[in-house]
């Protein structure tokens, strides 16, 4: 599966939000690190990036519904931005999606090696983004979130690189299914279970399980989806 490679410089979002998460395809190969593409940067390194988060996918198939959602809202002015990168990925194509990816599934990207670690957690800067203040909770509902990988093998990727499965060792927690039990399904005690003991998964998404598991609810996303105001 080929995939569009992106990167991205930090700019200011609003004139107190700076974020790097408007990514343009690139024109040359990169290295591909533990942390990353060469070139690409992350703000907020408490919440982005790192080894566990290195890279992020998000399915072209997604940027359709998004448009004619827009459409509908009355955010035509906010279309241009629909195109590959618009969401902070890293990588970005179409045949694979949050239903049919895993949780740990390694690919081969290039000479990396990388593997499913975690979905991804929208959060408020999307609001300011796409000009719509519940954008990020609408995209935690429905799914459409994409997914962050870790990097097993560092190694130049082209932009022309291909996505090619390797092994799937957790068929049955998919990234969406991950996704829910964490954000949409109150407190699920089985599923949180699995989690907390899938070994492919992010240690933050483990202890995120058992931390709920412990205190018996799951946490108040609305900091994190709404930004520090809600908090």
């Amino acid at each position: 599966m080929q995939v569009t490679l992106l990167t991205g410089k930090a700019k200011p979002l609003t004139p107190v939000i700076d974020s790097a998460i408007d990514k343009r395809p690139v024109s040359q190969a990169l290295f591909c690190s533990h942390v990353g593409l060469e070139g690409d940067a992350q703000v907020s390194t408490r919440f982005h990036g790192g080894p566990e988060r290195a890279l992020h996918y998000y399915p072209a198939e997604h940027y359709p519904v998004w448009q004619q959602w827009f459409e509908g809202m009355g955010l035509r002015e906010y279309s241009p931005c629909l195109i590959p990168g618009a969401f902070g990925e890293n990588l970005s194509g179409t045949g694979l999606s949050e239903e049919t990816a895993c949780i740990g599934d390694v690919f081969r990207l290039g000479e990396a090696l990388v593997q499913i670690s975690q979905p991804r957690s929208p959060c408020y800067k999307l609001n300011a983004r796409f000009g719509h203040d519940f954008f990020s909770v609408l995209m935690q509902a429905n799914g459409r979130t994409g997914w962050l990988l870790r990097v097993l093998e560092e190694g130049r990727v082209t932009p022309s690189a291909s996505l090619e499965l390797v092994t799937r060792p957790c068929p049955d927690m998919s990234v969406k299914r991950a996704g829910d039990i964490v954000f949409n399904r109150g407190f699920d005690a089985e599923g949180l279970r699995e989690l907390a003991a899938l070994e492919q998964l992010s240690p933050n998404w483990r202890k995120k399980a058992a931390d709920y598991l412990a205190a018996g609810q799951v946490d108040d996303w609305s900091r994190r989806l709404l930004g520090p105001k809600a908090g």
